[in-house]
């Protein structure tokens, strides 16, 4: 048998295993999150956020020709991409396992045996497809991220390593060592969690060259690791921009010559210092300086793709993060300024007192000729400190959670035990461990699982194991066992894997502490280095990949462990084929198994669907201001690559606080005008007027708005507050604001149909809800003051309250979105929700609106979820002022539209509360039959949650889920009422039974 030849065809099999897996289970479109800011940057050259991603969008751009022009089609042939760069990760995952497994069988010099060949094989079968179907690897490989050429870049380092490694004695192998440091600098323009392979590669590199290690020496290698992967993330990465800054700055500044001149010294400088030390270390036959030298070259080389991002940015396109059109600008984009710092080492607990500001850097933009002061970096000086801050962030949700989770009261401050005990147990245990579990032990949903508790835990499917955590697992609730993520592993990869990684111990401790040590940097470390706060917008499992990576080559080398300590009474070839058979059912098997359903996509286009419809429910020429990710990044893709209503202007409120995003706003794009902004650069670029806080003056009345804007826009010292240092700042004098409507002006632009003149307001008055205002706000103001009601002003419905700067008695809903309408405030409306603009919510959920298949789609994950309940509530809320308005004929059908979109399962409690509102408005429209359907199938429902949680109560004496089970007893007994109310009597004595005999379950454990 020919070994090369099989090791070969065995890697493309698991190559064409994975890719025929992934292309089944693909996003047809465009997906949630970041995935819309990638396509449609990646379409038209543009510029996504810091720190970039040039050679992915460069990739992805040449995948999207392959639509041929169909625009319908790009993100999918995207999204392919993202795919075979997953099954080119599963493919140099086999060749790297079944390196490391020949590396241990066959001696130098050996031929290998028959049974040798299925051993090795079949490690690098079952790691390699163990990898290929894990749950966060998986979810990444089916949408156009930028993680699956960051998982590919990763994987093909580790095996170009161990290419070096075999090859080391020969007199060409240094050229694998080159390979690797082009292939990472190559990475830094796709992501740069590859740099955490560093040290794994720098000790692979010691241990071949020194055959007998030492601790000693182990030890100055580990501080050569963190000093190297420290040297390419901060010295290549940044500094040398920096440096390059520095040098312009000198030279356009200071010796009067144009803008690029010292970058162009600088570089002068650095290719001929690195072409003389090359040459020297040649001369002086400096082989380790030479290997330095070139190592330097090829990852500049690689991370020369940035320039991309600079050509563009010089290009002004739609989507243009940062304008890194100048050096200034593009070394704060790398350095990742907008995220703010976070304490690593020491530093401040959440309520550490601020006691003064210090200065820790200066900020400068591009002049017309010079580059000009942008103000300074501060950070505040705090009384005191701790080592090992964890619980830092003052904002107010991160520190009800820290007091929440720790059990703190108000005046507590945080202990260096307290700060670890928080790391092991949030940031190590439920935000990398609960991953790693859902990984390789199972998985109970799909739900966020952030905040603790149960939901969004990893689970087993064995019960014993799962009730000791869980509480009893006896009767299992559906929003558990049919929920898509619900997957049971029952340990058995991990098993798998914990053997391989014993069995790697005993026999290469070499070799197995560089998997480890590639499995803590990937992700432990990872967690360290991080310090992430709580609450986090989503899940971030895709964050330690690297780590179930190094983890499946152990599932892989569990194969070999199995044979030789299970199967050992079998001859040889058959113990390697029956440890393979094994090992195969009970990792990659299982895994495909249960986690086909939550990773198939192939029939859900939810967020293409959703983006669209926030643009087209939009009147012509619109402005739309949204704010989160999937409110904004699936809009762009409609917008920038199928070309969906490019008359309305998107406006990012998270973005408009950047004078650069202002600029763009300012400009016309695709065929939507510039923004009525009449602020002048000088008036809000970089660190002018960056935040205007509020003084409150005693102003009762309502001021206009345009009397505001001209006192924050105010050059006048007398409108200005004198702070301590004798710097002089705008501020906001008064809450109280309105802003005049002249009626005829308002019907003539169709703003407010003519049968409603009667409505309209002499001047709209509100109350800002906020304590500052940025220059994103700003320039609202100044769109609200200048727009003369020309172009109509929607806000996404989903945004938090405090976008809406307190206009929300004049913000009414028209579906995904509210629009802006001058009219008098109802004072009947108590609740926001009921605040709806008829005629046109009516039109766009029965005619607009597409609905992205979630009543059958397979993948419902959090977001679709939501989107479920947010079109849901929708309904409710037109169905509601149909049915008070007599408009019975359009009320059914409405019903029937609902039931036509909305998934007949339910997928969360949210869902419980929107269908009993919809099951009311059957009542009301006296269709008996399917609302006591509704009532029944929802009663069910939550009968089998509330019974579930009470065994779990039971077994755990104690109340479980108290706020769960207090909501569905609420709803529960609210269908009694309503069934009650419309005189179905024998319905509501069943359901009044349910209720008490739940109630007596509970009441042993209810705390008041």
């Amino acid at each position: 048998m020919n070994y090369t030849r099989i090791n070969t065809i065995g890697g493309w099999l698991c190559f064409c295993i994975a890719a025929i897996t992934y292309i089944l289970t693909l996003d047809q479109s465009v997906s949630f999150w970041d995935c819309g800011e990638f396509i449609s940057s990646a379409y038209r050259m543009e510029v996504v956020h810091q720190p970039g991603a040039p050679i992915v969008s460069m990739i992805q751009k040449m995948f999207s020709l392959l639509s041929f022009g169909d625009k319908t089609k790009v993100a999918y042939f995207m999204n392919i991409a993202s795919a075979l760069a997953s099954a080119g990760t599963i493919l140099f995952l086999f060749w790297t396992i079944t390196a490391l497994a020949k590396k241990i069988l066959v001696k130098s010099g050996e031929d290998m045996t028959k049974q040798q060949i299925i051993s090795i094989i079949g490690s690098g079968l079952v790691g390699a497809l163990a990898y290929a179907f894990s749950d966060s690897f998986w979810f990444s490989a089916v949408e156009a991220e930028v993680y699956a050429m960051s998982s590919l870049c990763s994987a093909v380092v580790l095996w170009g390593i161990l290419k070096w490694e075999s090859q080391a004695d020969e007199p060409k192998s240094d050229r694998w060592l080159l390979f690797v440091a082009y292939i990472m600098g190559l990475s830094i323009g796709v992501h740069i969690l590859n740099l955490l392979t560093i040290p794994a590669l720098i000790f692979v590199y010691y241990f071949k060259k020194n055959p007998s290690p030492t601790w000693q020496g182990i030890v100055k290698v580990s501080f050569v690791a963190i000093a190297a992967l420290a040297s390419v993330q901060f010295g290549i990465i940044q500094y040398v921009v920096s440096f390059a800054a520095g040098f312009d700055y000198f030279f356009v500044n200071t010796l009067n010559l144009g803008f690029g001149t010292g970058i162009l010294v600088f570089a002068i400088l650095v290719i001929g210092g690195l072409v003389y030390g090359i040459r020297y270390s040649i001369r002086k036959n400096k082989r380790a300086l030479n290997l330095i030298l070139l190592f330097t070259v090829l990852l500049l080389f690689g991370y020369s793709s940035f320039a991309l991002l600079v050509i563009r940015a010089q290009a002004k396109p739609n989507l243009n993060n940062y304008n890194v059109d100048n050096i200034f600008s593009f070394s704060r984009y790398l350095g990742r300024d907008q995220y703010g710092d976070r304490p690593l080492f020491y530093g401040e607990n959440y309520n550490s007192e601020k006691i003064d500001i210090k200065e820790t850097g200066k900020i400068f933009r591009k002049g017309d000729k010079k580059y000009e002061p942008a103000g300074t970096k501060s950070a505040y000086v705090f009384a005191d400190k701790t080592l090992m801050p964890r619980m830092y962030s003052d904002k107010p949700e991160h520190v009800r959670f820290y007091k929440n989770y720790m059990g703190f009261d108000d005046q507590h401050k945080p202990t260096l035990l307290e700060n670890l005990q928080y790391m092991f147990s949030f940031q190590a245990g439920q935000m990398y461990m609960r991953y790693f579990m859902w990984n390789f032990a199972g998985r109970k949903n799909n739900e966020d699982g952030q905040l603790g508790g149960t939901d969004g835990t990893w689970l087993s499917g064995i019960k014993p194991v799962d009730a000791m955590r869980l509480g009893s697992q006896k009767n299992l609730p559906p929003s558990i066992t049919e929920n898509k993520a619900y997957n049971r592993f029952f340990f058995l990869p991990l098993i798998i894997g914990l053997i391989g990684a014993v069995w790697h111990f005993k026999r290469n401790q070499k070799d197995a502490g560089v998997i480890g040590l590639l499995f803590f940097s990937t992700g432990i470390a990872i967690v360290l280095y991080l310090n992430s706060v709580p609450v986090e917008p989503r899940e971030r499992d895709y964050a330690y990949v690297g780590s179930f990576y190094a983890f499946a080559i152990w599932i892989g080398l569990g194969v070999l462990g199995l044979k030789d300590w299970v199967f050992k009474k079998l001859t040889p070839a058959r113990a390697g084929i029956f440890a393979s058979v094994v090992a195969m059912f009970c990792a990659p098997i299982i895994m495909a198994n249960q986690g086909w359903d939550d990773h198939d996509r192939s029939d859900s286009h939810d967020a293409r669907d959703m983006s669209v419809n926030y643009l087209k429910s939009c009147a012509p020429n619109a402005i739309l201001f949204t704010y989160g990710d999937n409110d904004t990044y699936p809009v762009w893709y409609a917008q920038e690559v199928e070309n969906i209503r490019p008359d309305v202007r998107v406006v990012n409120l998270s973005l408009f606080t950047a004078d650069w995003y202002i600029d763009g706003m300012r400009k016309k794009q695709n065929e939507s005008a510039p923004l009525p902004i009449t602020l002048k650069p000088e008036q809000y670029v970089e660190g002018t007027r960056d935040i205007m806080y509020y003084q409150d003056y005693k102003i009762a009345q309502h001021i206009e708005l345009k009397e505001i804007l001209d006192v924050l826009l105010s050059d006048n010292d007398a409108d200005k507050v004198t702070m301590n240092d004798g710097t002089k700042y705008n501020v906001l004098p008064t809450k109280n604001l309105k802003l005049a409507v002249s009626p005829q002006q308002v019907l003539d632009t169709g703003t407010v149909p003519k049968e409603d003149a009667g409505k309209i307001a002499d001047s709209m008055e509100w109350t800002f809800n906020q304590n500052y205002v940025t220059k994103g706000t700003l320039a609202l103001f100044d769109i609200l003051v200048h727009n003369n009601w020309e172009r109509p002003i929607y806000f996404t419905g989903a945004m938090p309250d405090e976008q809406y700067i307190g206009l929300n008695q004049y913000l009414y809903s028209e579906g995904l979105n509210k629009r802006l309408l001058p009219l008098k405030p109802d004072t009947a409306i108590t609740e926001d929700y009921q605040r709806i603009n008829l005629k046109p919510l009516y039109n766009n959920l029965m005619n607009v609106y597409a609905y992205g298949n979630i009543k059958n789609a397979n993948h419902l994950d959090r977001q679709s979820s939501d989107d479920v309940t947010r079109i849901s509530n929708m309904f409710n809320s037109a169905l509601n002022d149909l049915i008070n308005q007599g408009k019975i004929a359009e009320s059914k059908k409405m019903v029937n539209k609902f039931l036509e979109v909305i998934p007949d399962k339910f997928y969360s409690m949210r869902q419980v509360m929107s269908t009993y509102y919809f099951t009311e408005s059957l009542y009301r429209l006296n269709d008996l039959n399917r609302a006591n359907a509704m009532i029944k199938k929802t009663a069910d429902y939550v009968n089998k949650e509330l019974n579930y949680l009470a065994d779990v109560s039971e077994s755990k004496n104690q109340l479980a889920a108290e706020q769960d089970v207090r909501f569905y007893l609420a709803y529960l007994g609210q269908m009694v009422k309503l069934t009650g109310v419309f005189k179905q009597d024998g319905l509501s004595k069943s359901l009044e039974k349910e209720y008490n005999d739940l109630i007596a379950r509970f009441t042993p454990y209810a705390t008041g």
